[in-house]
């Protein structure tokens, strides 16, 4: 008796699940994990469904996601998207540092139509540090998407030279999809063709898309649903604590700098490290150094800031050795 109760309890919470969705590639699901784990630490009661949209998946990264199902009440489903689907960006691909993970966001909608009617999309370096219900409750009627605003400097730049109809531009790292509307009013299609069309207008290729398809049409929220949190500023002033975030909800650790960067030294890292250990990922360590040209600049100059100088000009001259000629 007890066995057929769960089981109803458990289709129940299925079928009332909030649905969630990541465009990752390999290097990510550490990452992810955190991401996940901070979102259920903090929403207890509430049925979650993972979406994992990527081009190929590890047997390892397979099996971890199964152990999230074996050790939480959620759900996940892998969804593999063809590479070919985005030939036609190679361009902006080959141009940029961003993994073509990104331009998978435009296939949610289409590939979880028959699973939900709505999604919330979320990039892989944020972290949940409060609760969902006000978000989970906003009603979808008429509604194509949720989003966010960016910085405020960033809105009015990107705003004028997108020639946006107002003074309004998103980051799209969170995005609440209302997939009915969304496929019905073709945003995917106008995206693509923005994307398509832009040019050298577009700085950030598939974010300006975005804003130009979504234009008038999406309902903006607070900005405790994406708060953007750069780590870069902290750090080139050796500020290592954390800074007030108010009444956030999702930090979105946006920039090159990461929390799970330990060689960065910020407090977030104690964030990360959090739910990172309750993650099936658990086993897989830190960044404990640099680990490409990029990082190992900025390490340099942070070490500078801290006046570190021996190791300070030790990491330049790696980084003088590591940089592409």
């Amino acid at each position: 008796m007890s066995a057929a109760l769960n089981s109803e309890s458990i289709t129940k919470a299925a079928n009332d699940s909030f649905h969630i969705a990541f465009c990752i590639d390999n290097r990510y699901f550490r990452a992810m994990g955190a991401t996940i784990l901070s979102i259920l630490d903090n929403n207890p009661g509430v049925h979650f469904t993972f979406h994992v949209l990527a081009f190929s998946v590890s047997d390892e990264h397979r099996a971890r996601l199964l152990k999230l199902e074996e050790n939480y009440p959620v759900q996940t489903h892998i969804h593999l998207v063809s590479p070919s689907l985005f030939s036609r960006f190679a361009h902006f691909i080959e141009s940029t540092y961003y993994s073509p993970a990104i331009f998978t966001r435009l296939a949610i909608p289409d590939i979880l139509k028959d699973y939900t009617d709505k999604v919330l999309y979320l990039d892989a370096d944020i972290l949940c540090v409060g609760k969902m219900d006000d978000l989970i409750e906003l009603s979808m009627d008429n509604v194509i998407a949720y989003v966010v605003p960016d910085a405020e400097a960033t809105t009015v730049r990107r705003a004028a030279a997108l020639k946006l109809s107002q003074v309004k531009y998103f980051n799209s790292g969170v995005l609440y999809m209302n997939i009915k509307e969304w496929l019905a009013n073709q945003i995917t299609e106008a995206t693509i063709h923005a994307l398509l069309t832009g040019g050298d207008d577009l700085r950030f290729p598939d974010q300006d898309a975005l804003n130009i398809a979504l234009d008038g049409k999406a309902i903006y929220i607070e900005k405790r649903w994406n708060y953007l949190y750069g780590l870069i500023g902290d750090l080139e002033n050796d500020y290592r604590a954390m800074r007030d975030v108010g009444d956030a909800v999702f930090l979105h650790f946006a920039g090159a700098v990461k929390p799970w960067a330990n060689w960065c030294m910020h407090d977030s890292r104690a964030i990360f490290a959090k739910y990172h250990r309750m993650s099936p990922w658990a086993d897989m360590p830190m960044d404990e150094q640099p680990i490409n040209y990029k990082e190992m600049r900025m390490h340099s100059r942070f070490l500078w800031r801290r006046r570190q100088f021996a190791d300070s000009v030790k990491w330049f001259w790696r980084y003088a050795l590591a940089r592409p000629r």
